[in-house]
C-alpha cells in the first residue's frame, strides 16, 4: 500500500523535486489544526488505500509544524500557498494543484492517471 512520507527539511524537498524527473510526485500540504484539512487528508488517504498510481511518490508536509519547508515548497514550485493543498510535480515543476474541498480521492486519481 502506498503511504505519505513526511518531509521536514529543505534537503528532502529538493530530493522530491529531483525525483519528479523520474516519476510523478504528489505533495500533500496538511494543517493538523484545520477540520477542512482533516477531511482532505482523509480523501487523500482513501486515494492511497484504493488504487494509487504505483509509479508515483507521495509526500506530506505539515504546514504548521514544518512551516519553513511548506513556504519553501510554495516558493520553489511557484504555487500560491494554501492549506490543505495537493501539488503534483513532474520533471521538477508543479503541473497541477488544488486545495480545500476540491481535494478528493477521485480528483487525485484523475490527476495521477
Amino acid at each position: 500500500m502506498a503511504t505519505f512520507n513526511q518531509i521536514t527539511t529543505s534537503e528532502q524537498l529538493e530530493a522530491l523535486i529531483q525525483e519528479s524527473g523520474e516519476k510523478p510526485v504528489l505533495i500533500f500540504k496538511h494543517s493538523t489544526r484545520c477540520p477542512i484539512s482533516s477531511r482532505a487528508y482523509l480523501e487523500a488517504k482513501r486515494y492511497l488505500e484504493d488504487s494509487p498510481n504505483p509509479d508515483a511518490a507521495y509526500a506530506l508536509i505539515h504546514v504548521v509544524e514544518d512551516r519553513p519547508v511548506s513556504l519553501e515548497a510554495a516558493d520553489r514550485l511557484g504555487v500560491e500557498h494554501a492549506s490543505p493543498q495537493a501539488i503534483l510535480l513532474k520533471n521538477g515543476h508543479a503541473v497541477w494543484n488544488t486545495s480545500h474541498s476540491r481535494i478528493t480521492s477521485s480528483a487525485l486519481r484523475e490527476a495521477l492517471s
